[in-house]
């Protein structure tokens, strides 16, 4: 059963126009967020051991509240098939440090070496470090998650929702590119939802599964339990 998401305030505790939200109001980032125009900052020649990409830096929002996004970019993507699109939100901890509480670090080298076997494709890097409540609220919710709490729990008691990330500077990315029909690589039927409310066809889903290691079976088993991750190996 999925699990119900109630009213909180976002990390800054505002929603998504600036403004307190109103007394039982329902504040869900993934699923209310203002179109904003994106703006591309740099690029430059990317190889890497999955192969030579090109790398992206974007922009959106207005001042103060800007959120940036990198994308690594192979082949051509604005015309042909559906190209494979891979949306990965920053995970300072698995990416970096090699975490194996999560599968994060896994995901994301299958995407690339899947975009690089095709030799085409776009992976968006996303700044949403612990499905958008920060990196130091996501140490909390691990000690949390320390003494007994699932990772949803651990949000709800840090006052989060599970999950607040939205799609739209992802969308805008996309259209960037000239990209509008994608095969979109998740386990997440959320994400494919948001990203189609956002502008975007969703050709395919293309299963991003990696092995289960013991140390993230739980964290895991949550996801597909109470947010409806689609899920194998346990």
């Amino acid at each position: 059963m999925r699990h119900g998401r109630k009213a909180v305030r976002g990390p800054e505790g505002l929603c998504a126009a600036g403004t307190a939200p109103a007394p039982g109001a329902r504040l869900n980032s993934m699923y209310f967020s203002p179109p904003s125009p994106v703006r591309k900052i740099a690029e430059a020649d990317f190889p890497c051991r999955f192969g030579r990409f090109r790398i992206y830096g974007f922009e959106s929002g207005p001042d103060g509240r800007v959120e940036e996004a990198v994308v690594l970019k192979m082949g051509e993507v604005a015309s042909g098939p559906p190209p494979l699109v891979r949306i990965h939100s920053q995970c300072l901890t698995g990416d970096v440090f090699h975490s194996l509480r999560c599968d994060c670090r896994a995901q994301l080298e299958l995407a690339l070496a899947q975009i690089a076997g095709e030799r085409r494709g776009l992976l968006i890097y996303e700044l949403k470090e612990g499905r958008g409540i920060g990196l130091l609220n996501k140490l909390r919710a691990y000690e949390l998650q320390d003494h007994g709490a699932d990772t949803v729990e651990a949000n709800e008691k840090l006052g989060f929702e599970a999950d607040l990330r939205n799609y739209e500077l992802p969308a805008r990315i996309l259209e960037y590119f000239g990209v509008r029909r994608v095969r979109l690589m998740s386990n997440n039927p959320d994400k494919i939802q948001a990203v189609e409310r956002a502008g975007i066809e969703v050709a395919e889903r293309v299963p991003c599964l990696v092995p289960v290691l013991a140390t993230a079976e739980e964290y895991l088993r949550t996801k597909k339990e109470k947010m409806g991750h689609l899920l194998e190996g346990f």
